[in-house]
């Protein structure tokens, strides 16, 4: 974004700020909602001048960590985290569910100014200890969040910008915590938010399969994740599977179907009505077999480890009606090109439910990550820009939205 139009903002987000400060309201039609409320919250608890955010326990906070499954996914991308934060020069954080930090890595300027404001392991970044913050946004909504300059409620942090998403148990669906990416104000870039998605997609997928639901002595077996929605990717007992198109497709149609598959399903669900014989589904078996270290019966061919997949995460999100977060979690269409009927079928069904549900529940920020997807379907633009006031934030963006999606 261009400096003048940053600043701009920044001006006008502090002129907001400061109305709400001196007299507890006059800023509703000029900052978002959740920022309004965190703002509210955060006026009952804390002072705006506050300076730092409060530390919890360390001991307790290193051992909540060493314990917990995030250390185990933390350490297995910790190569990408620090990568990113020394390329965009910016501060790293994982929290716990209560947004305590737990991990952190700074570039060189952002980790000096991570210190002074206690934005390290340890510190306590709810918005009743330190005022509205990404962190605290996306731990309470359950949906990626950002807060620019002064939208932060505590003075000390106007000059940062932050962008947080939340990091769930693949299996479960459970909120671990989240992860934020911050920097300073003046570096503040439309791509931020995304980046945060893809930081806790990437330690959702690094997670120790099936242990992450509670304290060591109720964990499950390690098994398999995949995610099959935009880009497909395959983990077994937390080691990247490396499978062909067919193999992907086999397995897919194996962790969707848990009860397991008999050869003639199986063949009619990979191949509908093409020329295939039965000998060489065998042998792509056989393959796959290898490659899952003999995790896979036969008459019916089943799976035998825990399966976690985006879309049964997608659809359970759907039938809980938390819409905004199977927006988060849906990144596109069932491996796109595929030639299984059965595949392209539930693709469609997929992508179906998660249109229907949005026109029904048109969330202003879950419709500008599904357009992201579908950037010409006007219709759920449409629906969510009707049930907004012209005065609501997302509304411009909105428009611009359905601009390019009439073409």
């Amino acid at each position: 974004m261009a400096r003048a139009e940053l600043q701009a903002r920044r001006l006008e987000a502090v002129r907001a700020w400061t109305t709400f400060v001196e007299n507890g309201d006059g800023a509703e039609a000029r900052v978002r909602p959740e920022i309004l409320r965190s703002w509210t919250r955060s006026g009952s608890a804390i002072r705006p001048d506050v300076t730092e955010a409060p530390l919890a326990d360390e001991a307790d906070t290193r051992d909540y960590f060493r314990h917990s499954p995030l250390q185990v996914a933390v350490e297995r991308v910790e190569d990408d985290l620090r990568r990113t934060a020394e390329d965009g020069d910016l501060v790293i954080a994982v929290t716990d569910p209560d947004t305590r930090i737990l991990w952190t890595y700074g570039g060189r300027v952002m980790r000096r100014k991570a210190e002074t404001v206690n934005f390290v392991p340890g510190g306590r970044w709810d918005d009743q200890s330190v005022g509205t913050n990404a962190l605290d946004l996306a731990n309470r909504d359950d949906v990626p969040s950002m807060v620019f300059s002064a939208e932060h409620y505590a003075q000390v942090v106007h000059n940062w910008v932050c962008w947080a998403a939340p990091v769930h148990d693949p299996v479960t669906g459970v909120r671990l915590g989240v992860v934020d990416l911050s920097t300073t104000w003046d570096r503040t870039h439309p791509i931020g938010l995304a980046t945060a998605r893809v930081m806790a997609r990437l330690i959702e997928t690094a997670l120790p399969t099936g242990a992450v639901s509670g304290p060591p002595d109720e964990q499950t077996a390690p098994g398999l994740v995949m995610t099959l929605l935009g880009t497909a990717d395959t983990w077994l007992d937390g080691q990247r599977l490396l499978l062909n198109r067919r193999q992907t497709e086999i397995l897919a149609l194996l962790a969707l179907h848990p009860d397991g598959l008999s050869l003639e399903q199986l063949h009619a669900a990979l191949y509908g009505d093409q020329a295939v014989t039965f000998s060489t589904l065998k042998a792509e078996v056989s393959h796959l077999r290898h490659a899952l270290g003999g995790q896979l019966a036969s008459r019916p061919y089943r799976l035998l480890m825990p399966v976690a997949t985006d879309v049964e995460q997608v659809l359970s999100l759907l039938r809980r009606g938390r819409v905004g977060a199977a927006v988060d979690a849906y990144g596109g269409d069932l491996l796109p090109g595929t030639n299984s009927p059965a595949l392209a079928d539930l693709a469609e069904y997929v992508a179906v439910a998660v249109r229907e549900a949005l026109l029904v529940n048109p969330q202003p920020d879950a419709v500008l990550r599904y357009i992201e997807l579908a950037p010409y379907d006007a219709e759920v633009v449409e629906s969510c820009l009707a049930r907004l006031l012209p005065t609501h934030p997302a509304v411009p963006l909105l428009r611009a939205r359905l601009a390019v999606a009439r073409g």
